[in-house]
């Protein structure tokens, strides 16, 4: 006779937003596995339309308080994509080091606050720091230089008003600037203690599974959070305006946020991915934390995802250092943004958000305002691929008693270090004729 059970956690914890879980179990073994996303619908995508476009990024930003800086750097370059607008390189490096602090901020704040309390037996960073006040002390710093990066750029630490079409409204000082890499010189050390940290944690294997990685490919064989092409793992590759072809976003009826395949496959976007596909471009300082972390061979461990995060730290503030120089070595210039000669058409654009692939696509009438919306976040992608590290992760740990079989599953989802908000996407149930 055929035994069944069902295994639930009603609300997965240390994350942002609420999802759960959902296992159903016959003879010992995974029938159904399904991550339920249950945050209500979001509607940014048609609060847009209608909108001029220099009021798109104000508003788009707000899907995440943690990412909003990528999101507002991606939402730009769709809307210059759109109308053709080339910024000045100054206007780049500002924006690639705006998004660094946002890296360096959220990297910090899973790590220190989310994540590393499951591998040291903590059911909170409360406790962590408790016990251990120096970790927890340096990621609060970390996550605190990150915030500094993001407000001296982006005019403040969340939502950043400074960067506008076409370019920012204000440059940062000099002087601002000299003060800031002295700040990163110390952030570099906490960063390395960092490695340290995760050197020293033994990570389990129950999760492993095979894994299609994707994520952008950066320019001039350097690791970075920009790039025009997509690369999978597979080899294959794509231009960013196809970013359809990859994600092939379908609804499922128990969650609402969609799921992404690539020719029926779940793929990871994120760090992990990132690190998989292009660490052999990392130099410095993290070159080496990723070598020492065991990052330079293949792994399909989702669980290693806390280490690449660990292993992009070093890097995004060893970035932010280089962007310095450049600015200090290029002079500090006072620009006005470029100007939008208005047209209609559509543009798209993506950059490496925290968690993955962020896409942002845009139409735009002769008048410059937005027709239709496209955003696609990376937690949506990484939607299916979590469901398939979950099953793995049941085949091998099914016969734990069930709280220790609920912990292992919790940590599965958590070193994806989910936006579940975020990746709810508005399913549009009118019929095409009806469609604006």
């Amino acid at each position: 006779m055929m035994s069944t059970k069902t295994i639930t956690v009603g609300r997965v914890c240390r994350i942002e937003g609420h999802g759960g879980i959902t296992v159903e179990m016959k003879d010992g073994r995974p029938a159904n596995v399904q991550m339920d996303i249950i945050e209500g619908t979001r509607f940014f995508e048609p609060l847009l339309v209608g909108r001029h476009y220099h009021e798109v990024t104000p508003i788009v930003m707000r899907i995440c308080a943690i990412c909003s800086a990528v999101h507002a750097v991606t939402s730009l370059m769709a809307i210059e994509d759109a109308f053709g607008i080339k910024v000045s390189p100054q206007t780049k490096l500002l924006r690639d080091l705006l998004v660094q602090g946002g890296n360096i901020e959220s990297h910090a704040l899973h790590l220190f606050c989310l994540a590393v309390p499951d591998f040291l037996g903590y059911s909170s960073v409360i406790e962590l720091a408790s016990d251990r006040p120096g970790e927890a002390k340096i990621g609060l710093e970390l996550k605190n230089l990150g915030n500094k990066i993001q407000e001296m750029v982006g005019g403040r630490a969340i939502h950043p008003v400074n960067a506008v079409v076409g370019g920012f409204g204000l440059v940062p000082s000099e002087g601002d600037l000299v003060i800031l890499r002295e700040e990163l010189e110390k952030g570099i050390r906490k960063a390395l203690a960092t490695i340290d940290l995760m050197a020293a944690l033994e990570v389990p294997t129950f999760p492993e599974s095979p894994t299609l990685y994707a994520a952008l490919k950066p320019p001039s064989n350097k690791f970075g959070l920009f790039g025009n092409k997509i690369v999978l793992s597979t080899g294959e590759t794509m231009d960013v305006h196809a970013y359809k072809d990859l994600c092939n976003e379908v609804t499922v009826a128990y969650s609402h946020a969609k799921q992404s395949r690539f020719r029926e496959r779940p793929f990871m976007v994120g760090a992990l991915a990132r690190v998989m596909l292009f660490g052999k471009f990392l130099s410095g300082q993290a070159k080496t934390a990723c070598r020492r972390l065991g990052l330079h061979k293949q792994t399909d461990n989702i669980l290693y995802n806390n280490a690449a995060q660990a292993v992009e730290l070093v890097y995004s503030i060893e970035r932010a250092i280089e962007v310095v120089d450049e600015l200090l070595h290029r002079g500090v210039k006072k620009e006005r943004p470029r100007h939008a000669e208005i047209r209609e058409g559509s543009g798209t654009a993506a950059s490496e958000a925290p968690r993955g692939t962020l896409y942002h696509s845009y139409t735009f009438n002769k008048k410059g305002r937005l027709t239709k919306a496209d955003v696609i976040t990376p937690t949506a992608q990484n939607c299916a691929n979590i469901e398939k590290d979950l099953r793995a992760s049941v085949e091998r740990a099914g016969k734990d008693p069930v709280d220790a079989l609920r912990e292992k599953l919790q940590m599965v989802v958590r070193a994806y270090d989910p936006c579940i908000s975020c990746s709810v996407h508005l399913i549009d149930l009118r019929p095409e004729a009806e469609r604006g």
